[in-house]
């Protein structure tokens, strides 16, 4: 029996979709994952697999994961980046027998810090990996940066739950509602989303409305368009938008936004900030909805704009290649992925 440890920063739903479909298709591999406590803004409620053996990272020191580690045996170790030091630790402690996998987000940005990490990264990081699992091409970048040779990357890493999120059938028709869903902070450019709807409002005098889903450090703005729900658990939201509109990432920062394929998959429109990672997989600017500039005045606003004159005919097109594009990645394709690189250990 083949043997994982997942060395994991803090959970999602989507992660756990990801880690219950494989420990269903692939009952032959003994999992082990260690996880940081949920982040109290976004309080998700877990249901992972009973076969899935859970360690909780806070109650364990350096010499406990190494012991872990010791212990295990694992033939493959996923570990999320490299800031947490005991994690990395632990991955240099494994036998010569095991390989190691280093999990990623950042894209390619080319700052001081970056070009630091591109230094040093042969003799602190790469050096203690066999292989670096990204999200999309803009990772591989970066991680070739870093100097992992091209076929030693895979991409695909972050999978929405699309058997939760993916729609049944093709949407007959699109609400007049823009949906947010994510934490109320500054780096999301909640306070410009807000903004921008309430100058497209005043000006356009539709009935669009502005819908919003999270909590945050932020405080909620009162308007009379703009609405809401605060957290909702994934079935919760899955359930609640279900009717549609028009999804909004407005991010001053995004590695990736596993939000942006869940909403996708659910055959929503797209209106993504340029600096939002999974703008690259999952929007086809002026095909399945528009990118924009959040630090730039204006430039959400005409996106707002564009499309509430959009008729619905071209609405419900974007809707159907959204749904396409969100079906490019999903967890059996994670799946796939991970238990190739386990295969080749």
């Amino acid at each position: 029996m083949k043997k994982l440890l997942i060395l994991y920063s803090e959970l999602a739903g989507y992660t756990v979709a990801c880690l219950n479909y494989f420990a269903t298709v692939h009952p032959d591999v003994e999992i082990h994952l260690v996880s940081w406590p949920v982040n109290p803004e976004a309080p998700f409620r877990f249901q992972i697999a009973e076969t899935i053996k859970k360690y909780d990272r806070k109650k364990l020191d350096d010499r406990s994961l190494n012991d872990l580690v010791t212990a295990i045996k694992p033939d493959l170790i996923l570990c999320s980046g490299w800031m947490d030091k005991a994690y990395l630790n632990a991955v240099k402690s494994r036998s010569s027998e095991s390989r190691a996998t280093l999990l990623m987000d950042n894209r390619w940005s080319g700052s001081i810090k970056q070009r630091a990490a591109t230094l040093l990264a042969p003799f602190m990081i790469t050096r203690h990996f066999d292989y670096a699992w990204v999200p999309g091409d803009d990772q591989k970048f970066y991680a070739t940066k870093l100097g992992f040779r091209p076929e030693k990357i895979r991409t695909g890493f972050y999978s929405g739950d699309t058997n939760l999120f993916a729609i049944k059938e093709p949407r007959q028709h699109c609400p007049h509602r823009f949906i947010y869903a994510g934490r109320y902070y500054d780096f999301k450019g909640v306070r410009e989303l807000w903004n921008e709807f309430i100058k497209f409002s005043d000006v356009s005098r539709s009935d669009w409305e502005l819908w919003c889903y999270g909590i945050g450090d932020i405080e909620p703005v009162t308007h009379p368009k703009i609405k809401h729900f605060g957290f909702q658990q994934p079935e919760q939201l899955a359930n609640a938008v279900k009717d549609g509109g028009v999804f909004v990432l407005p991010s001053k920062f995004e590695p990736w936004g596993v939000v942006v394929h869940e909403f996708a998959a659910a055959g929503f429109p797209l209106l993504l900030s340029s600096d939002v990672g999974a703008a690259a997989q999952f929007l086809r600017d002026g095909v399945n909805g528009y990118k924009f500039n959040i630090h730039q005045t204006g430039d959400l606003q005409n996106a707002f704009q564009k499309i509430a004159e959009s008729p619905q005919e071209e609405l419900l097109k974007m809707s159907r290649e959204s749904a396409r594009l969100g079906n490019s990645i999903n967890p059996e394709t994670w799946s796939k992925t991970l238990y190739d690189l386990l295969k080749d250990n």
